[in-house]
């Protein structure tokens, strides 16, 4: 769930600084920027945001849909997730790259529009996926409420048993944070150094795609052993 949170670091550099101004992820951050466009604010598109929305939607309940048929049926449904997103991943990384997509402020045609929706779809069914896992303190997308969490839980002052404490909760909040953060700078770092959106990007595909494959094959081994 850590690696997962480094992932979308990445995804949304990719995202706000090549594609956007936009998010995939934080999805609050698109209702945001669709409120500012639909405010007259200059360089937003509200079209950009709007397709982010469905797009994330779209992928909530796919994701929903599919995980919940692989539970159903006793199958590894995080894993099947995994591969799921990888895959969406690794298809926006593809149209970007086709598209030649290098930075924001360009043009905005279908393969554009295309690549963010596919972008937002994968985040729509990793939400589903941390949602069903439910990790306190790593949500993989929204560091907000581990960041309020750890502060509330630190500091003598605001002490509130209704909250979470304790080593462990406060371990994972801080990790959330650290990889929320620790993939920003590896994403905007790439960015700023002149490696295309379509490569970062194929970067957390290759990183989620391989956790579910991993973790598949690690299934397959433990159940193929005697006893």
């Amino acid at each position: 769930m850590v690696l997962l949170t480094v992932t979308t670091g990445m995804v949304e550099a990719v995202s706000f600084l090549a594609l956007g101004p936009v998010f995939a992820a934080v999805q609050t951050g698109s209702l945001l920027l669709l409120g500012f466009a639909l405010g007259g604010a200059p360089g937003i598109s509200a079209a950009v945001s709007a397709v982010s929305l469905a797009g994330f939607a779209l992928g909530a309940v796919a994701g929903s849909r599919v995980e919940s048929a692989f539970d159903v049926r006793e199958r590894r449904w995080f894993e099947a997730a995994l591969v799921v997103e990888g895959l969406l991943l690794a298809a926006a990384a593809l149209v970007i790259w086709r598209a030649d997509i290098d930075a924001p402020g360009g043009p905005v045609d279908g393969r554009h529009l295309a690549a963010i929706a596919m972008v937002a779809c994968a985040m729509g069914v990793r939400n589903v996926t941390a949602l069903r896992v439910a990790l306190p303190g790593v949500t993989t997308t929204v560091a907000t409420r581990a960041l309020t969490g750890l502060v509330v839980a630190l500091h003598p002052f605001a002490a509130d048993s209704r909250v979470g404490s304790g080593t462990g909760i406060e371990v994972r909040r801080l990790s959330s944070i650290l990889a929320m953060v620790a993939g920003g700078v590896c994403g905007a770092g790439l960015l700023a150094a002149s490696v295309r959106p379509a490569v970062v990007l194929a970067v957390p595909a290759a990183l989620v795609l391989a956790a579910g494959l991993v973790r598949l094959a690690a299934a397959r081994m433990r159940t193929s052993m005697p006893g």
